[in-house]
C-alpha cells in the first residue's frame, strides 16, 4: 500500500508496551498543582483564593480572551497555595511550578479533603434540537481543548468565520508518535463516545461528512470504529508512516484536499479533532462535566507496568510513575519524556504536572539514549526527502544559525510543524526542530514589536 503523503519516516514503534493495557482510572491524590496555561492563548484570569474550599469540577480561573480556556479543580479540597507573580508578570520563586518546557508557569495547588465531591454538572444539551452557539459555548466554558498535544482551545476551533466554507470533520485517530497508544485504547473502550462527540461537533460546524483516520496498526480499532459508526462516519485506515496524525497529512490523506502553504486546514474546508478531545466534549454536552482529565500512556522499557491511565491534571510526574509501579532495578532511566519520543519534552522534574494535552508519560533506558555533537551539514538531502512539508530543513538551519531570520522566514520555516523527522533522518545529529523554535520566536517577537509601532 503506498502511502499517503511526501516524506515521514519509520521510527521505533514501541507500542506492543502499552497497547494491550486497557485503561485504569488513577485513584485520588493528596494534592494536585494545576496550572493556569493548559493550552495556547493567553493563561486563564484566576478566581479563586489560596484558603478556599473547592469541589471538583469549580471553576478556579476562567477564560482571559477570545483564544483562553477556563481550568476546573480535579478534586474537592483546600487551595493552599497560589504562584507568585511579580508586577511586570514574572514568576517568582515561591509556590512556582515548573512547567512540560521547564519554565515556571502560574499554577494553584489543592489538598484533597479525600471526599472528592463534585459540584452539581451542567445541564444536559439536547444537541440535536440545539443551535451551534449553544454547543460552542458549552465547549468552550467546560475548557475543552485539542488533547492531541497542540490544545488549541477547541470552542475557536470550531468558529471559523462565515465566509470559510467548511464541509468536512476529520478525527484524528492516527495515533503516529510511538510508544504512545491512550487514544488506541479509547477507541476500543469509548467508540460510541467517540462517535457521538463528533456528531456534535459535526452539528456545531454545520457539516454533515465525517471522516475518522486511524493507521493500520491498529485493525482492532478499525473494526470496532467501522462498527460502530456504522453509516454516521466513514473509517478510513492507512499505512503506517509518522508524521500521519498531523493536520495537513491527514487531511491530504483523508480528502486529496491540501492545505495552503501558511494557512489553516479551514482553507481546505476542514476541521480536524483528536478523538480524545470528542470524549470530552460528549461528556460536556450530555453529561455537563468540564475537562479535569484525560487518558495518557506511561510506557517505556524502564516502567515495571506500562500502560493507560485515566489522570486528573495536576498529577505530578512522581505520582504518575507511582501507578506504574515504579522503574525496574536493572534498567537505569536515562530520559523522561512528557509526549512521544518524536515531539514530546524531556523532564529534568518530577514535579511536573499533568495536563489537558499531556497524551503520554515515556522512559527511555540509558542505553537507548545517546548524546551527540552536532556536526556541520553535508548537504546530504535526507532532511529534505523526510520532511512532509516539502520544506529545506539544511538551508533554513544554516540561516538560523547566521541569525539570519528574515531568510529563514522567507524559506517557510514558520511551516515547520516540529515533527522531527528533519532531526531524526540527520547523520550530522543536527538540532534542527530547535533551531526551527527559535526561529519563530524570534520571528514573532519582530511581527509583535512590527505590530507596536
Amino acid at each position: 500500500m503506498p502511502k499517503m503523503f511526501p516524506g515521514g519516516v519509520h521510527p521505533k514503534d514501541g507500542k506492543a508496551l502499552s497497547a494491550g493495557s486497557e485503561i485504569k482510572t488513577a485513584p485520588l491524590m493528596d494534592k494536585y498543582i494545576v496550572p493556569l496555561a493548559m493550552h495556547i492563548g493567553a493563561p486563564a484570569k484566576l478566581i479563586v483564593r489560596e484558603g478556599d474550599k473547592v469541589l471538583k469540577g469549580q471553576v478556579l480561573a476562567e477564560a482571559n480572551g477570545f483564544v483562553s480556556a477556563p481550568i476546573h479543580s480535579p478534586t474537592s479540597g483546600t487551595v493552599i497555595s497560589i504562584s507568585k507573580t511579580s508586577t511586570t508578570g514574572e514568576m517568582l520563586s515561591v509556590n512556582n511550578c515548573i512547567g512540560p518546557t521547564g519554565t515556571l508557569i502560574p499554577a494553584i495547588t489543592i489538598e484533597s479533603d479525600g471526599e472528592d465531591k463534585a459540584c452539581e454538572p451542567l445541564p444536559t444539551i439536547d444537541w440535536q434540537n440545539a443551535d451551534a452557539k449553544t454547543i460552542i459555548d458549552r465547549i468552550r466554558e467546560t475548557g475543552i481543548v485539542g488533547m492531541g498535544g497542540a490544545a488549541f482551545p477547541t470552542s475557536v476551533k470550531l468558529s471559523p468565520p462565515p465566509e470559510k466554507n467548511i464541509d468536512t470533520l476529520i478525527l484524528n485517530g492516527a495515533e503516529c508518535e510511538p510508544y504512545l497508544t491512550a487514544d488506541h485504547r479509547l477507541m476500543l473502550e469509548e467508540a460510541e463516545k467517540i462517535v457521538q462527540g463528533a456528531m456534535i461537533t459535526a452539528k456545531a460546524l454545520g457539516v454533515e461528512k465525517i471522516i475518522i483516520g486511524i493507521e493500520n496498526n491498529k485493525p482492532d480499532a478499525v473494526k470496532i470504529m467501522t462498527e460502530v459508526a456504522g453509516d454516521r462516519a466513514v473509517v478510513k485506515s492507512f499505512p503506517v508512516m509518522y508524521p500521519q496524525g498531523a493536520e495537513k497529512q491527514l487531511i491530504y490523506a483523508c480528502t486529496k484536499r491540501r492545505v495552503p502553504k501558511g494557512n489553516l486546514p479551514m482553507e481546505a474546508g476542514c476541521v480536524v479533532q483528536n478523538v480524545g478531545t470528542m470524549v470530552a466534549i460528549y461528556e460536556a454536552v450530555v453529561n455537563g462535566i468540564p475537562l479535569f482529565e484525560r487518558i495518557t500512556t506511561i510506557t517505556g522499557s524502564p516502567v515495571v507496568e506500562p500502560g493507560n491511565w485515566k489522570l486528573r491534571v495536576g498529577t505530578t510526574l512522581d505520582k504518575v510513575l507511582t501507578l506504574a509501579k515504579g522503574v525496574k532495578k536493572d534498567v537505569p532511566v536515562g530520559k523522561i519524556i512528557l509526549g512521544g519520543p518524536m515531539m514530546g519534552m524531556a523532564q529534568y522534574s518530577l514535579t511536573v504536572p499533568i495536563m489537558k494535552n499531556a497524551s503520554g508519560v515515556l522512559l527511555l533506558a540509558q542505553n537507548e539514549v545517546k548524546q551527540y555533537e552536532s556536526l556541520p551539514c553535508i548537504r546530504c538531502g535526507r532532511c529534505v526527502d523526510v520532511c512532509p512539508m516539502g520544506l529545506m530543513p539544511a538551508t533554513m538551519s544554516v540561516q538560523i544559525e547566521k541569525e539570519q531570520f528574515d531568510l529563514a522566514e522567507n524559506t517557510n520555516v514558520m511551516d515547520c510543524i516540529e515533527c522531527g523527522c528533519c532531526s531524526y533522518a540527520c547523520p550530522s545529529r543536527r538540532p534542527l526542530v530547535q533551531l526551527y523554535r527559535h526561529a519563530k520566536s524570534e520571528i514573532n517577537a519582530q511581527r509583535r514589536k512590527n505590530s507596536q509601532k
